[in-house]
């Protein structure tokens, strides 16, 4: 009887406990016992009495080749078995064939991910070198460049950081907190 065999008579017999557990998608290298949601749901079928974890694919258990296999032997030592929804049997033939194409199809996706972050940070570099800016929050001086006009006119009439501030104040000029901006930050809106 195979994984989703067992899965089906479970289901019949009403004999299963389910727990969804959602990680955060940023490449995580960590051995899965260390990831939190791991961790969550490792404690959670410990309580229960399950036997059973299903995983999207196997690359969503483990995107890193070390990581998967390692991972896929500690949850065997504790007594589970883990099955991937895509391919069932992923996990669960002990053949050599079956452990070379689970050890190709891993370092397939260790590849794919690395491309992807070789890429993401080609891309962001090349946007940081053409506009000066890539990541973060837009600044007041890119939401606003009313503001950033005024601001350089009142400090080219000779007025004080402060006096600035004020006068961007009464003007309806203030930041998401409704308050006045400070000194600093009128010194980094006009530079």
């Amino acid at each position: 009887m195979d994984g989703i065999d067992r899965l089906e008579q479970a289901q019949k017999d009403f004999q299963f406990a389910t727990k969804e557990t959602i990680e955060n998608a940023k490449w995580n290298p960590d051995p899965i016992q260390e990831r939190e949601g791991f961790a969550d749901l490792l404690t959670y079928v410990a309580g229960n009495g399950a036997r059973t974890i299903l995983v999207e694919n196997a690359s969503r258990f483990a995107r890193d080749l070390a990581v998967q296999l390692t991972g896929h032997e500690m949850l065997k030592q504790l007594g589970y078995e883990l099955i991937p929804v895509d391919a069932p049997k992923h996990f669960t033939d002990d053949t050599p064939t079956a452990t070379m194409v689970r050890q190709i199809l891993g370092a397939v996706s260790e590849f794919e991910k690395a491309q992807v972050v070789s890429k993401l940070k080609a891309a962001r570099t090349r946007k940081r070198t053409e506009t000066g800016k890539c990541e973060g929050r837009k600044s007041h001086k890119e939401l606003d460049p009313a503001l950033a006009r005024e601001a350089k006119q009142f400090r080219l009439v000779g007025y004080t950081l402060a006096k600035v501030s004020s006068m961007l104040f009464e003007q309806g000029y203030k930041t998401s907190s409704g308050k006045a901006f400070a000194p600093a930050q009128i010194s980094r809106l006009i530079a």
